[in-house]
């Protein structure tokens, strides 16, 4: 029973930051039932874990009567999720108008790369380069070599899937007071642009330079990089703090004198050639015994296996095992309604009858749309 118990969402399947959005809200406690189109061929798979916690109903949108379907369920819903091309949705006769015509409290979230309008609003995409064109991508690698991707973890699901569940759920306060509802526009471009706020913020006050690796925390400064250790692994360092710096130091065998200024910037590659030869003396698990639980602010670099086994990782539960699959756990954490995975990703139609039923159909109607084919 998390925190979003009795919240009721229709997702209408997609990839990415959509179902993680989904994934997120299901995680919390929301009822979600998942459209997924009849016969996808890549639906259904019990180790996709961004479709926990749902239950799938197949529909054929491609009917009058599937259409209908959904349409009755956002009757019910406190919102509906969608991640298609702008007009899509429009075109199938499930868009924004005619939803919150049938309920006009729904909030309307549509899950986009790069958005709804603009001049780019009907290419194509993925993570990558919707975090190039806003700056995001430049400020990631050293400064030596070309910009690193951070994975898809900052267009698709940090500032996509995760602004959009925090748009839908903004949404549904808002409505709970209002008595109306409205369409959530998150665009990955938006989104992880304004994860980068405190970038610009520096920026802003001089402190940030538009080359890349040569900020505070870009890899520029010798106290906030990876360095590699004897063994070809690796620590990360990230003393900012003067007296977090003293301890690192420290803990590396280094006398102070010898280094230069912390904060001059002309004389941070000579720190990082002091500090790299110091970690290159010792094994990244040496060091790990050496710093872990101290203020010096290192730590190893894990794989994920490793970080599978790491004791705090552990104690704290960061991972959790659920229908035999190791996963991460439903996060942030809350002292009463505690959010847990309710169930694993469901096969394509798994709960047609069941969901349906739940929601409101009776078992002859659900007979009728089997026979005409709106849903299997």
């Amino acid at each position: 029973m998390g925190p979003l118990a009795g919240v009721k969402v229709v997702e209408i399947a997609g990839i990415g930051p959509g179902p993680f959005c989904a994934m997120m809200l299901a995680d919390m406690g929301a009822d979600i039932i998942r459209i997924e189109r009849a016969g996808a061929p890549m639906a259904g798979n019990p180790r996709d874990f961004l479709n926990r916690g749902r239950r799938s109903v197949a529909v054929n949108l491609k009917t009058p009567e599937g259409v209908e379907t959904v349409l009755r369920l956002c009757e019910q819903a406190d919102a509906i999720l969608e991640g298609f091309r702008p007009g899509v949705m429009e075109r199938l006769g499930l868009g924004p108008d005619d939803v919150l015509a049938r309920n006009a409290k729904v909030v309307y979230g549509r899950m986009t790369g790069w958005g709804q309008d603009g001049p780019l609003a009907q290419a194509a995409g993925h993570d990558m380069n919707y975090i190039s064109i806003n700056g995001v991508l430049h400020s990631f690698g050293h400064a030596d070599g070309p910009p690193q991707p951070p994975c898809n973890a900052v267009g698709d699901f940090g500032g996509g899937g995760m602004l959009l569940a925090f748009g839908v759920v903004c949404g549904i306060l808002e409505a709970q007071r209002s008595g109306t509802g409205q369409v959530i526009d998150a665009a990955m471009v938006d989104g992880s642009a304004v994860l980068m706020t405190m970038v610009y913020a520096m920026r802003s006050m001089g402190f940030w330079f538009d080359e890349r690796g040569t900020n505070l925390l870009d890899t520029g400064a010798h106290f906030y990089e990876v360095y590699e250790t004897k063994d070809g692994k690796y620590v990360s360092v990230g003393s900012i703090e003067p007296q977090f710096y003293a301890e690192m130091l420290s803990r590396l065998g280094i006398d102070p004198a010898e280094m230069p200024g912390q904060m001059d910037r002309s004389q941070w590659h000579v720190g990082k050639e002091k500090i790299a030869a110091a970690v290159r003396t010792k094994t990244r698990d040496e060091w790990a015994a050496l710093v872990e639980g101290t203020d010096a602010c290192m730590a190893p670099v894990l794989s994920i296996p490793e970080a599978l086994e790491h004791p705090h990782i552990k104690a704290r539960g960061t991972f959790v095992e659920f229908n035999g699959q190791v996963q991460p756990a439903p996060a942030p954490r809350f002292s009463r309604t505690e959010p847990e995975i309710s169930r694993p990703a469901p096969s394509l139609g798994e709960h047609t009858d069941e969901a349906l039923g739940d929601w409101g159909f009776s078992t002859a109607e659900v007979a009728e749309l089997r026979a005409c084919g709106a849903v299997t």
